[in-house]
């Protein structure tokens, strides 16, 4: 039968919001918004971007915290058997298993790229890059770091894999130090702490951005006031392509980290009648300040002092981490003090970085503890050892697109899928199952301290599943089969991409046999 033994809950409602706010609140807000926003023309970005916060990233926010309250309340924090208590099929459970599996996946190489900034923040405050005067060599820096290439920067090993490694295994340990404690005095002490360090080392960069003045007279047209008027003025035009349109749209998805499982899982530790609608609304507005105004104001305007817009635009078009790991080092090796800044800049986001990654480990540690009984502290071993040894290929693989081939399927590809599975049960099958169609929106509003407009009743009733259905088909219409059979690819990178497309089928595979030992372990699981 199923237990019914007590859960872990949040202590209080900051901790709650803090570490809400710092499982959306990520790399992507300083790495990957400033590089979007800058290979899709800026302010022409944005436009499509708000549309998607509204029309499709509120909502779905909403209704994970409904489902993850709801699920929680009966003792599963985990998509496999909420969704079969929202639908009472066979299937239901396994449709379930992408809420584990693609936090889980993201998770695996998400550390690994975490740890890239802790070793900056290093190499920051000890001055190891400085010295490096241009992008070429900044490129060839961070390659040799990765192991990529051999360089002169690492003295006579030739590169820094090792370096890497060692960073690697140390954030790994962080993290597990951090959730070892669980929810209360582990997660929610850490969000305590990171975030409001966050905030004052982000205002601090922003400050310092703000009072460049003009870092080359020769080029008046360089200046921070250039890289905001690029972030704020459309270009109306672009908003014909559709590239802009699906960019903008992956982008919310991931800032506010829906579609993962990750924040059903969170919201699992609530009480039933606990609020969810003002925490919502305040979670998602931490995270758009934190994107769009402190991330938005430091690594664009700044490159657009120092490089001018067309090397900016060139630096993101790159890739994706070319403008916070090559072209800000650059820049702290110009100014006054840039050790200091540098050492904040990464610091910022190695706190950014460990508040998301626990979260997206978080419900395979519930998963492992609420279905098939494993003790807290067994849990997070268990999947922190998974996450090490699959991280593996994605260290040694990286240049053969292991690590690519990991975020497109689990970060980007399935992040609709899943989203439009958990709104259609949630809003359509479980409302009709109880025949009443407005079940979802009471749930939602069942102790809420903030009447959602109920506009946003019809929005996540109809725009959202259709939004993002036709994401869906739009994508595959473009790009497809493109995707799919690696068009174009060298042999070397298809070899590491079906490596990875191996792996990911393998912990399907395995998490599929769990579900199923969980179903038949607790049968019969609950419905309602």
């Amino acid at each position: 039968m199923t237990t019914t033994r007590q859960r872990d809950r949040w202590a209080t409602r900051v901790g709650l919001i803090m570490a809400m706010a710092g499982n959306a609140i990520g790399l992507g807000n300083f790495l990957r918004f400033p590089v979007q926003a800058t290979q899709n023309g800026g302010g022409a970005f944005m436009i499509p971007y708000v549309i998607a916060l509204l029309l499709l990233a509120l909502p779905l926010l909403l209704v994970e915290w409904g489902m993850g309250r709801f699920g929680g309340a009966r003792h599963h924090g985990t998509t496999p058997a909420v969704f079969q208590i929202l639908w009472n099929h066979p299937l239901a459970k396994y449709l379930g298993v992408l809420g584990i599996f693609l936090p889980l996946t993201i998770c695996i190489y998400y550390v690994y790229i975490e740890s890239w900034t802790l070793a900056f923040s290093f190499f920051s405050a000890s001055g190891l890059y400085f010295g490096v005067q241009s992008q070429a060599g900044m490129a060839d820096f961070l390659a040799g770091f990765q192991g990529i290439k051999d360089t002169s920067y690492f003295g006579g090993f030739g590169h820094g894999i090792g370096l890497a490694y060692l960073f690697f295994l140390l954030t790994a340990v962080i993290n597990l130090a951090v959730m070892y404690r669980g929810i209360s005095r582990g997660i929610e002490k850490m969000a305590k702490i990171a975030m409001p360090l966050l905030f004052i080392f982000a205002v601090i960069l922003v400050i310092r951005v703000f009072t460049l003045g003009a870092p080359d007279p020769a080029h008046p047209e360089n200046s921070v006031w250039a890289g905001l008027g690029f972030i704020w003025n459309p270009n109306l035009s672009l908003l014909r392509e559709s590239r802009v349109w699906l960019a903008a749209t992956g982008q919310v998805f991931f800032t506010l980290s829906i579609g993962f499982g990750a924040v059903q899982c969170y919201a699992s530790y609530l009480h039933e009648s606990d609020d969810i609608t003002l925490s919502g609304v305040t979670t998602a507005a931490t995270n758009e300040f934190a994107e769009v105004i402190l991330g938005g104001s430091i690594a664009i305007p700044v490159a657009f002092a120092f490089f001018g817009g067309a090397a900016t635009i060139a630096f993101a078009k790159g890739g994706a981490f070319n403008l916070g790991f090559q072209a800000m080092p650059l820049i702290f090796e110009r100014i006054p003090l840039g050790a200091v800044f540098g050492m904040l800049w990464f610091l910022l986001l190695f706190f950014a970085g460990i508040t998301s990654s626990v979260a997206l480990a978080q419900p395979a540690i519930t998963f492992l503890h609420d279905e098939l009984n494993l003790t807290h502290q067994r849990a997070v071993v268990v999947v922190w050892l998974v996450v090490i040894l699959c991280a593996q290929p994605v260290i040694f693989g990286l240049k053969g697109g292991f690590l690519d081939e990991l975020d497109f399927w689990a970060g980007t590809a399935g992040l609709p899928l899943f989203g439009a599975l958990e709104v259609i049960l949630f809003v359509w099958v479980f409302g009709r199952k109880n025949q009443d169609k407005e079940w979802a929106w009471k749930e939602i509003h069942k102790g809420a301290e903030l009447k959602i407009p109920r506009v946003f009743y019809y929005i996540m009733r109809y725009i959202t599943p259709l939004y993002l259905v036709a994401l869906m088909v739009a994508w595959i219409w473009q790009a497809g089969p493109e995707v799919l059979w690696m068009k174009g690819a060298p042999a070397e990178v298809v070899t590491w991409k079906w490596a990875a497309r191996g792996m990911m089928l393998a912990l399907i595979g395995v998490l599929v046999l769990l579900t199923s030992i969980a179903a038949r372990r607790n049968k019969p699981w609950p419905r309602v």
